[in-house]
C-alpha cells in the first residue's frame, strides 16, 4: 500500500461516523488519552438505518497493545473475555446501539497502543465498516508520597476507587528492613498480603474478586504497621 493510500485509510479511521450500506458506525475520536494503571473506554454507537433486522458480527482483527495490557469489548456492564475476538450484535430497523465500548486496561508503562475492528453484516459480508480505536498512555501526573522514611518512600494507590486491580508505587532505600502491603477489609481480616521487593517499584493490587465495599491497605516495615489507608472497590 502506498504512504497517500496509507495517509487517506488513517484519515477515514479517524473520523466520527462511517457508514456502510446498512448501518452506521459513529463516536469514535481520533485518540483516546488515559493513565498508567487506568482503564479507558472508548464508546462506539450503532445505527441501523434499513427497514430490517440486521445481525452484525463484531469482529477484532489486530491489537499493538504492551504486555501488561488488556483489550477487550463491553456491552451495557457486561464485558467480554480480553480472548474473545468476535461477537454478534442484533439491530432492530432504525435501532440505535450505544453501549458499545472498546476497553484497554492501560497496564504498568506509558506509550501508544491501537485496537483494529471490523463490523460486517452477517448475511452479507460486503457491507463491513473498519475502524482503529487509538490510545495513549501516560504517568499518572503529580503523585504525591504518603510515607516517607529513611527506608522507604510510597505513593497513594491509584486508581481509587478500583474495580479489578489497582498499583502502588514505592522506592525501597535500605534492604536492612522488609517491607510489605497488607489489604484488610472493614472487620480486620487479611485478605491479600504483597511484598515490596528493593528491586522493583510497583506492586499490582487484584481486587477483582472482593466485593464491593470500602478496604484498608496498611504499610508494614519489619512487621509493624506504620500507616494505613483506605481503599474502596467498586465492582
Amino acid at each position: 500500500m502506498t504512504k497517500l493510500l496509507c495517509s487517506i485509510f488513517i484519515l477515514l479511521l479517524a473520523v466520527t461516523k462511517v457508514a456502510a450500506q446498512g448501518f452506521e458506525v459513529y463516536g469514535i475520536l481520533e485518540n483516546y488519552k488515559g493513565n498508567i494503571g487506568e482503564t479507558i473506554k472508548a464508546p462506539i454507537k450503532l445505527r441501523n438505518t434499513t427497514d430490517k433486522t440486521l445481525t452484525l458480527v463484531v469482529k477484532r482483527t489486530n491489537a499493538v497493545i504492551g504486555t501488561t495490557q488488556r483489550s477487550y469489548m463491553c456491552i451495557d456492564n457486561y464485558c467480554f473475555d480480553q480472548k474473545v475476538d468476535d461477537f454478534t450484535l442484533k439491530l432492530e430497523p432504525g435501532q440505535t446501539f450505544n453501549t458499545l465500548q472498546v476497553v484497554l486496561e492501560g497496564g504498568l508503562v506509558s506509550g501508544e497502543s491501537s485496537i483494529r475492528y471490523t463490523i460486517y453484516n452477517r448475511s452479507n459480508a460486503n457491507e463491513y465498516v473498519e475502524f482503529e480505536a487509538n490510545f495513549t498512555i501516560e504517568e499518572k501526573p503529580g503523585k504525591q508520597s504518603i510515607y516517607n522514611s529513611k527506608y522507604i518512600t510510597l505513593h497513594d494507590v491509584y486508581p481509587n476507587p478500583v474495580s479489578d486491580y489497582a498499583f502502588v508505587d514505592y522506592k525501597l532505600l535500605s534492604d536492612r528492613v522488609k517491607a510489605r502491603i497488607v489489604i484488610h477489609n472493614i472487620l480486620g481480616s487479611i485478605i491479600g498480603e504483597y511484598n515490596l521487593p528493593a528491586q522493583e517499584n510497583k506492586v499490582k493490587i487484584r481486587t477483582e474478586e472482593f466485593n464491593s465495599g470500602i478496604y484498608f491497605y496498611t504499610l508494614y516495615l519489619d512487621n509493624e504497621g506504620v500507616m494505613t489507608r483506605k481503599l474502596i472497590v467498586k465492582n
